[in-house]
C-alpha cells in the first residue's frame, strides 16, 4: 500500500506542476485552455486520493513525521481558499465594473460580453494556477520529508 501512496504522490506532484506553470503561461498570455482546467482537476483527484491513502496507512500504524502529515495536507487547504476565490472572482470583476448581476452584462453588446468573460476566465486561472504551484510546492515538501 505505501507503493501504491508514493505512485499517488508522484502523479499529484506531476499533475498540479505541470497544471499549474502551464495555468501560468495561460494566465500570462490571456488564454483560456480546457486542457489546464483538466489538468489540474487530475491534479486534484490525485492530492485526494493520496491524503485519502495517506490516512489509511496512518490508522493502521504505518506512522509518518508529523511535517509529512502536515505538507501532505495542506494542499487540500489550499485548494479549498482557491476554490473559494476562485468562485469570488467574477463577482469581484463584476462590482469592480459597477454591474449589479449578471443579468446586467447581459445588457452588453457581444464584443463587451466576451471581453468581460475573458477577463473573468482570466482571474480564475490565475488563482487556480497559483495554488497549483504553491501545492506542487507542498507536495514536493511532503515527499522530501516522509
Amino acid at each position: 500500500m505505501s507503493a501504491v501512496h508514493l505512485g499517488l504522490g508522484v502523479a499529484a506532484i506531476s499533475f498540479t506542476t505541470v497544471a499549474g506553470l502551464y495555468g501560468g503561461w495561460c494566465w500570462w498570455r490571456v488564454r483560456r485552455s480546457v486542457w489546464f482546467w483538466r489538468l489540474l482537476r487530475v491534479g486534484q483527484v490525485a492530492v485526494i486520493l493520496t491524503v485519502v491513502l495517506g490516512g489509511v496507512l496512518e490508522v493502521v500504524g504505518r506512522k509518518s513525521p508529523g511535517l509529512h502529515v502536515i505538507y501532505g495536507v495542506l494542499p487540500l487547504v489550499v485548494s479549498l481558499i482557491a476554490e473559494q476565490l476562485r468562485i469570488g472572482s467574477a463577482q469581484m470583476i463584476l462590482d469592480a465594473r459597477g454591474f449589479e448581476s449578471a443579468e446586467a452584462v447581459g445588457r452588453l453588446p457581444e464584443e463587451e460580453q466576451r471581453v468581460l468573460m475573458l477577463t473573468i476566465v482570466q482571474r480564475e486561472i490565475g488563482v487556480m494556477a497559483l495554488a497549483a504551484i504553491v501545492n506542487a510546492v507542498l507536495l514536493a515538501r511532503a515527499a522530501g520529508t516522509a
